[in-house]
């Protein structure tokens, strides 16, 4: 009889690699352009969401911002049985901190967390930022709409959170709305501070920064290519884990490139019209995003935001010069674009969120072999394994094989010198943890 339901679940679970899962499709349907609209129009009415701006308002500045946003979690809530736990977290940054903090402040990150119902306690986090700002990084008072940069990733976060509230899942997800981003990523690094000490454990961020303009400063014009940034290696690895990545590869397998080879994959099944970019960097050249304060801790995180850029539309008052229109405002924003983005990162979030966790230890054998080897811790709900492979100077994992619930397992003819390796956890739904390069070896 065991055997027979083993064979009955292996049939199942390969029927469902060989399908897509038909609740990703209806998220995506799901995921309103128009909403999207409404909430970055409601953000950059607040005339300016400066970091240092007005906190006692109801109309203008940042408090009245993060007010804003939070009530719209509690709605969400409401709306789902209190499915969604909404508070503020908050640190003091004293003046003098940078050349950017000229007084004393609050700086009030908006967290709502939707509990997973087996894993409450591990977390997939989407974010956007509250705060915008005009040229000058100390100007707290001028006008700063802010409309793309960043209303577009707060109103998508938002938007995820009223699609996904409709689901459960397994794994946590929260919805993050970050403050100080411009300052100096100070929301994001006290909200880091405060995991790290509790001990969360976090399956990765997808910090959404700039997901609304289609026109690029070059004239380009695309409402499908968006980029996928990632650093190469977490920056808290150990010299003994550099000196191993010398010898056995894995430069570009950190756990934030698993994380960014996640989306494309997931994007690339459901969304087969969009043109996900991965970057191979942190960040763009010289510039940094929420998701960073996330990677120095050694946590997972990537940031998706579109691929054209407008240069005039960003940091810029509002002004004509020489003929150009330079600021953020809302008519530079595509929404149609805005919500493909926020699709993406819901069908990636829900994905991760119903699949078990990955395995902790992998470890690769097979030198001077004609076969590669492995070997794999288990994890509860998991009903199998897959092993990927991909060609050492190939960006996405391009060959994969499902080997069922086993610990252990020989790739015949495949030799080791010639490929990268990973090892994926697969759940009875279908949805797989993120790859697992091998952090181990055996003879």
């Amino acid at each position: 009889m065991k055997t027979i339901f083993s064979l009955a679940l292996f049939l199942i679970v390969c029927g469902l690699h060989g399908q897509t899962d038909a609740r990703l499709y209806d998220i995506i349907h799901a995921v309103s352009a128009d909403r999207i609209e409404k909430d970055v129009t409601t953000l950059a009415n607040f005339g300016t969401r400066h970091t240092l701006s007005d906190t006692v308002s109801n109309i203008r500045g940042i408090g009245a911002a993060r007010r804003w946003i939070k009530s719209e979690f509690d709605n969400i809530s409401s709306e789902c049985n209190n499915c969604l736990d909404v508070s503020f977290q908050k640190d003091l940054v004293e003046k003098g901190r940078n050349n950017r903090i000229v007084n004393d402040v609050w700086v009030v990150n908006v967290v709502a967390i939707q509990r997973g119902t087996k894993y409450p306690n591990r977390y997939i986090i989407m974010s956007g930022d509250i705060d915008s700002r005009v040229s000058d990084p100390k100007d707290f008072t001028s006008d700063s709409p802010g409309a793309n940069d960043n209303a577009s990733g707060m109103a998508g976060t938002i938007e995820a959170a009223r699609v996904l509230s409709k689901y459960q899942f397994e794994n946590s997800i929260i919805y993050l709305g970050l403050s100080g981003e411009e300052q100096g990523l100070f929301g994001g690094q006290g909200l880091v501070k405060q995991m790290k000490e509790g001990g969360w454990d976090i399956i990765g961020i997808f910090n959404n920064d700039m997901i609304g303009n289609i026109k690029g400063v070059d004239g380009v014009i695309s409402n499908r290519d968006f980029r996928i940034f990632s650093e190469p290696v977490p920056a808290t690895e150990t010299e003994q884990q550099r000196r191993a990545r010398r010898f056995y590869g894995g430069e570009v397998d950190g756990i934030s490139r698993q994380l960014a080879r996640y989306v494309h994959k997931t994007t690339k099944t459901y969304m087969p019209e969009m043109n996900p970019m991965m970057i191979y960097r942190l960040d763009r050249f010289g510039r940094g995003g929420h998701h960073r304060p996330f990677n120095d801790a050694g946590y997972a995180g990537i940031r998706i935001m579109e691929t054209h850029e407008n240069y005039t539309q960003q940091h810029q008052d509002i002004r004509v010069e020489n003929g150009i229109a330079y600021g953020d405002v809302l008519e530079h924003v595509n929404f149609d674009y805005a919500k493909k983005l926020t699709a993406v990162n819901a069908i990636s979030l829900a994905s991760l969120a119903w699949a078990p966790p990955a395995p902790a230890e992998v470890k690769i054998g097979g030198i001077v072999e004609p076969s590669a080897k492995f070997k794999w811790s288990k994890v509860a709900g998991a009903v199998g394994y897959k092993i990927y492979w991909r060609d050492t100077t190939s960006p996405t994992w391009d060959h994969s094989r499902y080997v069922g619930d086993v610990s252990e397992f020989v790739l015949e003819g495949i030799v080791i010198d010639n490929f990268f390796f990973g090892i994926a956890a697969v759940g009875a739904n279908g949805h797989e943890s993120p790859v697992v390069f091998p952090n181990g070896i055996f003879r």
